[in-house]
């Protein structure tokens, strides 16, 4: 078994990373650089700082590069939904607006009022404020000019692609998560677009992740890496690096600014009742279908700290924290995770209180407090998303597989599993960053596909599993 190097570009809302990693034997990861995420208000919009990311990824694959010389290839995996609007030229003719950006209010509105129904048998996307379409549309009404400034629309791991190799190309699973893409194939939902008002030329035909774009063109000190096409979204990236049973039964948990439950099948889930429980048939990188619902997840804990002169900075930090927490009683008031008060408050915190006493609830006196609730309502956020997928699907799960910076919180995973009745399986793995690495590792030829690289990847790791109480 031979040992080929990689890179993985991981971008998250929060922060960013690039971890290299070894195929072989064992599969060693090496995080060469990391960074903060923030957008930017200026005006009434939200923005992301397109340069600056840019920026910290080219730093970061030079480290890689000198400290692995090695290195065969670099893959890009990034947030849903968000855009870069650029000139044939790839001159970016639009600001990159943030996806909490309220700009989409009154089409979030006026989608629900009418057409929702036909949107969603188009596209298996339920109607949410950050779907690519409301944002599109909202620009192409505001900016008309923009249909003749533009001639491409690459969401942002594409566009970074574009920026390393020069290739303008639409990956399938970034493309899933846009409301725009046919549900019951790879390409376009004509119908979505023309509802939208989006130029359908902005787009081209989604490829299929393991695509080999051709080699760094913009950083002189990668001559020669590969730049390759991988699972686009991260959360599709995240899913292929779990340990699931080939057999089936495995309920999926990725844990981090959200929460995103669901699981593989081969078919999407469609309907009135899967529309008013907002399942997402996202996609997978080579096709499949990845049904899964949204929750708000640990941003609910990231913003909360603010309103805390202390708050934990280093891992024991953390550890003492949920250490305390997990030594408080049940909160016998939670919160509903989906209320979308909770999407961009101004004070996250007041919003919980608020929340709270609106349920005849009292908030919490400190900060351990809160992660107990917090934790707590998120572990019945993730069982209730579970128990509507069984009946939905009519499947029953086995397991939970949690990976993210969440499978870290040990009073999370508890929470998950008692709430939901089964026993929770958590990762210790950079899952994102092993999806993204395994989809190059399947490009260069030295694994088969995901089933190998899944199996390959089970035989090198511990979960710890939290067996649910009563």
């Amino acid at each position: 078994m031979r040992n080929v190097t990689c890179a993985a570009v991981d971008l998250g809302a929060t922060s960013g990373r690039v971890i290299v990693g070894v195929w072989g034997k064992q599969l060693k990861l090496t995080e060469v650089h990391r960074f903060p995420n923030v957008f930017h208000s200026l005006g009434a919009h939200d923005y992301w700082d397109l340069p600056r990311l840019w920026t910290e990824i080219a730093t970061g694959l030079r480290k890689a590069k000198a400290k692995f010389p090695q290195l065969a290839s670099v893959g890009v995996d990034c947030w849903g939904v968000d855009y870069a609007l650029v000139n044939d030229a790839g001159r970016l003719v639009y600001p990159t607006h943030a996806y909490r950006d309220g700009r989409t209010q009154a089409g979030l509105k006026a989608l629900a009022q009418r057409g929702l129904d036909r949107i969603y048998a188009a596209t298996g996307i339920p109607n949410v404020f950050y779907n690519s379409s409301l944002q599109l549309a909202e620009v192409v009404a505001h900016c008309p000019a923009v249909t003749d400034l533009a001639a491409r629309c690459l969401f942002l791991p594409d566009y970074f692609n574009f920026l390393l190799s020069g290739r303008m190309e639409n990956e399938l699973s970034i493309a899933s998560t846009t409301q725009l893409l046919d549900v019951h194939g790879c390409g376009w939902s004509r119908e979505a677009l023309e509802f939208f008002h989006i130029p359908p030329q902005w787009f081209s035909t989604p490829i299929a992740a393991n695509t080999r774009l051709g080699p760094v063109r913009s950083l002189p000190e990668l001559k020669g890496v590969q730049t390759i096409a991988v699972p686009g979204h991260d959360t599709a990236s995240a899913y292929d690096a779990m340990p699931a049973n080939p057999a089936g039964g495995d309920l999926y948990l990725s844990s981090g600014t959200w929460s995103l439950v669901g699981f593989e099948s081969d078919r999407p889930v469609l309907g009135a009742a899967a529309l008013k429980a907002k399942v997402a048939n996202e996609r997978t990188g080579l096709g499949g279908y990845r049904p899964l619902t949204n929750i708000v997840g640990l941003w609910l804990l990231e913003q909360t700290l603010l309103a805390f002169g202390t708050r934990p900075k280093t891992h024991k930090d953390w550890a003492e924290l949920i250490a305390t927490a997990a030594k408080r009683p049940r909160p016998p008031v939670l919160l509903n995770a989906r209320d979308p008060v909770f999407g961009k408050p101004v004070s996250m915190r007041e919003a919980i209180d608020a929340h709270l006493k609106k349920k005849g609830g009292k908030p919490p006196a400190d900060l351990a407090g809160y992660t107990r609730l917090i934790c707590d309502s998120l572990g019945r956020g993730h069982a209730g998303a579970m128990r509507q997928f069984e009946k939905l699907t009519g499947r029953k799960f086995q397991r939970i597989l949690m990976v993210g910076g969440g499978a870290k919180n040990s009073l999370l995973a508890q929470a998950t599993a008692d709430a939901a009745g089964l026993p929770v399986m958590a990762f210790a793995l950079e899952g994102t960053a092993l999806g993204n690495l395994a989809s190059q590792w399947i490009a260069l030829g030295v694994c088969k596909d995901r089933v190998a690289f899944r199996a390959h990847l089970a035989s090198t790791l511990k979960a710890t599993t939290y067996a649910p109480r009563g």
